[in-house]
């Protein structure tokens, strides 16, 4: 297949630096905002880039559940292939992307597990389901001889945990991307984006502010 021959001319926004906010996670809550409020499509998952020991680079979509003024936050499986990766090396980049709006955020930092407190409250508000999926999944990324392996045991520990006693498994919980670094991309006509980018300055509460080309 050829794509070579496919154009789309990005024109439906603009990123000057008179709008631009003294903190990135301001910016970010405006863009999820306006992503939510015209419907994109679960405007809160991410590529999840990760890289462990065998320094082969991973990617994979993940949902955030919560922006903060540090960074954001997901869960997931700790057993995982990219909770190996970030047991090996704590370090990760994050993308969300919003076609229609032609935008793109860039999230790059140090990543570490949320407190047992946090990962208990948010389990809890889970769909009774969904947490019976995260047992089944154990360890998530291991092999499995079939789906009807996967259906039986998803029966069996649903009867084993009736709704509403759902213990939180140990080996599941959140992971905090803290940001080091923000890059916002608005695209624009004839490849000349607007890239604009925050980086952390290091021991203090700024966000050094530059414009990068496209």
């Amino acid at each position: 297949m050829d794509f070579s021959d496919k154009r789309v001319s990005y024109e439906k926004g603009e990123l000057h630096e008179e709008v631009l906010m003294d903190s990135p996670f301001e910016l970010l809550t405006l863009w999820l905002n306006e992503a939510i409020e015209q419907k994109a499509p679960e405007p809160y998952a991410i590529s999840l880039a990760t890289c462990g020991s065998d320094n082969m680079p991973a990617v994979r979509t993940v949902l955030v559940r919560e922006v903060d003024n540090e960074g954001i936050v997901f869960y997931s499986n700790y057993l995982s292939h990219k909770g190996q990766d970030i047991d090996q090396n704590p370090h990760a980049e994050a993308l969300f992307f919003w076609h229609d709006m032609q935008r793109q955020v860039r999230i790059r930092g140090n990543i570490t597990k949320v407190d047992r407190a946090t990962t208990e409250a948010y389990f809890q508000k889970r769909p009774y389901e969904s947490q019976i999926g995260a047992w089944v999944s154990q360890p998530q990324s291991g092999p499995v001889s079939s789906r009807q392996a996967m259906d039986d045991k998803f029966a069996e520990l649903k009867q084993q945990y009736p709704e509403g006693e759902v213990p939180t498994p140990d080996f599941w919980g959140g992971y905090q991307i803290t940001a080091t670094e923000i890059e916002f991309w608005q695209g624009r006509p004839n490849r000349l984006h607007d890239r604009i980018v925050y980086t952390k300055v290091t021991d203090t509460d700024q966000w050094d502010i530059k414009r990068l080309l496209p």
